[in-house]
């Protein structure tokens, strides 16, 4: 690896890099430490859980350096060859895994979206009904602060299919996106909404502040997105995780938004989640007649790819929900460290 010049640009507005969980995730730590190539072996790949904290975690830092990157970490090291070599066997890993596991899944947009347009009274598994109906505060704190790895760059990783698309697809798309980001209004950007009302849990709203806190099923639904986002190869399955996304948004934002109403959360927290029962109601539909139907008037072969990202999105969900549930009928945190009752606020 060329050894970046002296004056390569430091990054210093990124979160704080996150202590290592095995072997990858420590050659990506230090690499990025120490401004040198990752070190590890064919073997900590080949060993690698593709579901696991390690290969997770190491996913999720590489993946950032496209985002806001890491404190104290070159801007360059985005496009370091020695990292990228290492994403990309990290996350063929990930990719494999979860192609092995919908063998069989659903190949075309109706069947991967047709269960999804019904909402069940009481399914058994679901966070957002769980916390409607008998989730407590620090629970709704642990799901916020969770969520919070998405929601604070909330729409960035369906950004990256704009430049992939083309007529009535792209135009439809950037107009959901527009309305993500605030329609004109910084203060209107959904993420800012989020710090919000994580302001109102008494959660720090600074971005990356509880990665340390995420366990690898968290990561694995941030990773998803990124790992889409990033290959216009995998640009059909973007899509296909974004309508997921906004189909089931709207009811999962109207059950949260009651959760947080019945556990006095807050306002900024309540507003969040109204604010997504309406507008994720009329995205669904955008998004599904004019973002895919689009892509499929132009690219029609992409149809398994799209109904691939939604049936991963639900899966990886799913799995989401069953630690949270685990984690809560007994009594226990969902997360790798538990909350303060109080967070300080570490940076504005």
């Amino acid at each position: 690896m060329t050894p970046p010049s002296p004056s390569a640009p430091e990054t210093t507005t990124g979160p704080c890099l996150a202590a290592a969980r095995g072997d990858l995730s420590s050659a990506v730590e230090r690499a990025l430490r120490t401004d040198r190539p990752p070190a590890y072996t064919e073997a900590s790949i080949r060993r690698a859980d593709p579901w696991g904290e390690d290969l997770q975690l190491a996913l999720y830092l590489l993946y950032e350096l496209h985002y806001r990157g890491f404190e104290r970490v070159d801007d360059d090291r985005e496009w370091d060859p020695d990292l990228l070599r290492l994403r990309q066997e990290s996350e063929s890993l990930f990719l494999d895994a979860l192609r092995a596991t919908l063998t069989g899944g659903p190949r075309s947009v109706e069947d991967a979206f047709a269960p999804l347009l019904v909402e069940q009274v009481n399914p058994a598994g679901s966070v957002t009904h769980y916390l409607e109906t008998e989730g407590e505060l620090w629970q709704l704190r642990e799901y916020a602060a969770l969520r919070s790895l998405y929601h604070l760059k909330e729409a960035d990783p369906h950004a990256w299919v704009i430049p992939r698309l083309t007529g009535r697809a792209k135009a439809a798309m950037v107009a959901v996106e527009y309305d993500e980001f605030g329609a004109g209004h910084p203060e209107r950007i959904h993420a800012r909404l989020f710090a919000e009302l994580m302001t109102d849990l008494d959660l720090d709203p600074t971005y990356g502040h509880y990665l340390d806190h995420a366990p690898a099923p968290l990561l694995a639904t941030v990773n998803l997105m990124s790992l889409f986002g990033l290959h216009r190869a995998l640009r059909g399955a973007l899509v296909g995780h974004f309508a997921c996304v906004e189909v089931t948004s709207s009811p999962g934002s109207r059950r949260l938004a009651k959760a947080v109403r019945r556990c006095g959360a807050g306002p900024a927290a309540e507003h969040f989640y109204a604010e997504h029962v309406e507008a994720d109601a009329v995205h669904e539909q955008v998004v599904r007649r004019e973002v895919i139907g689009g892509l499929l008037a132009d690219e029609p072969a992409l149809e398994p790819d799209i109904a691939f990202g939604c049936a991963a999105t639900v899966l990886l969900e799913d799995e989401l929900g069953a630690h949270l549930h685990e984690a809560w009928a007994s009594g226990r945190s969902a997360l790798r460290s538990p909350l303060l009752p109080t967070e300080p606020r570490s940076r504005t």
